[in-house]
């Protein structure tokens, strides 16, 4: 096995700030504690809550490291008390609350998933964070399950993609909102049922057409705000709203009687603050539940772009500019 360094090439901002705060760093190579592995990274996902914290507006949980970066790919160097030494050398992707935007990493054992040999170490990469997002919201808190029709926004997001793609192995009709007629095409070709052109057409009108005035059973809004009334609208009776971000706003007025009336269910959820040991559940429904899907090569990211580590400040530009469609990812030379 190789040595393994003492320090580390890193992105680690000193200070709060636009993409150019993301210059390479030399940081000591982090130490796993108990239950814990150290990666050696091949790749890293950029996610939005990473250009927040960038920008000072999402600090890391307490514990996390300040380096960025949520989600990895890479081949396990060394183990914490508790993990056995076999797991050297496997190739995972894991679900981190920080610092993957490294050459090395510490992942939870439990909240790593093997890499098999279908999706290269830049797909794996791309998968943790929108898979763990997505089943946990769509699939257990919205309960969606197969001949539901489901309401996305942001269609061509990591998120988005993700949803789509769950959503044909799981029998789903996805209805998503973009922002321009090329991402609707792109929502589609990537498996969409219908794409809503927002800057275009009222969404609300839209899905009462597209379901013959029924309504969706489930909503999945990262939006907020008074996207929030507009999405209930939205939601067949007994349908399920689920916020996951509040780009928009954090604040939303609802009709009570509406949701009486309907029996509609409003819930959310973050993930970034659950502990370790409901990660680690997740992980193990994944493996049960998607796993075999992307072993069969049928559950792939959409990759948008692909970054050196040393060029995250363009990525994190390239995220900023909102034209992408599915994951950015860097990779680790």
């Amino acid at each position: 096995m190789a040595s393994i360094p003492e320090t580390m090439t890193a992105i680690d901002p000193e200070q709060p700030g636009g993409p150019e705060v993301l210059v390479p760093v030399e940081r000591p190579v982090p130490v796993p504690g108990p239950g814990e592995v150290l990666v050696r990274v091949a790749a890293a996902g950029v996610n939005r809550p990473e250009v927040m914290q960038r920008q000072g507006k999402y600090p890391p949980p307490p514990g996390a490291p300040s380096i960025l970066g949520l989600e990895l790919s890479g081949t396990i160097v060394a183990v914490g008390e508790g993990v056995d030494d076999a797991q050297i050398g496997q190739p995972v992707c894991a679900l981190v609350a920080g610092g993957a935007y490294a050459e090395y990493a510490v992942a939870p054992f439990g909240q790593c998933l093997p890499v098999p040999a279908a999706v290269s170490m830049t797909e794996a990469a791309a998968l943790p964070e929108t898979l763990f997002t997505v089943w946990t919201n769509l699939f257990e808190r919205a309960y969606a399950m197969e001949g539901d029709t489901v309401l996305v926004h942001g269609g061509t997001s990591g998120i988005g993609t993700m949803a789509i793609a769950l959503g044909r192995l799981f029998g789903l009709t996805v209805i998503v909102t973009c922002g321009s007629a090329v991402k609707c095409r792109a929502a589609l070709d990537l498996g969409a049922a219908h794409a809503i052109d927002y800057s275009r057409e009222d969404f609300v009108e839209r899905v009462k057409a597209i379901t013959d005035g029924r309504g969706v059973q489930a909503v999945l809004d990262m939006v907020g705000g008074d996207y929030v009334p507009r999405n209930l609208q939205c939601l067949a009776d007994d349908g399920r709203h689920v916020s996951i971000a509040v780009q928009r706003g954090a604040a939303a007025t609802v009709p009570l009687f509406e949701i009486m009336r309907r029996r509609l269910t409003l819930t959310g959820s973050t993930l970034r603050a659950r502990d370790t040991a409901f990660k680690s559940l997740v992980a193990d429904e994944l493996v049960r539940t998607v796993w075999p899907h992307v072993e069969a090569g049928k559950l792939k990211p959409a990759i948008d772009r692909v970054f050196p580590l040393s060029q995250a400040a363009d990525a994190h530009r390239r995220m900023e500019a909102g034209d992408h469609v599915g994951k950015i990812v860097l990779t680790v030379e």
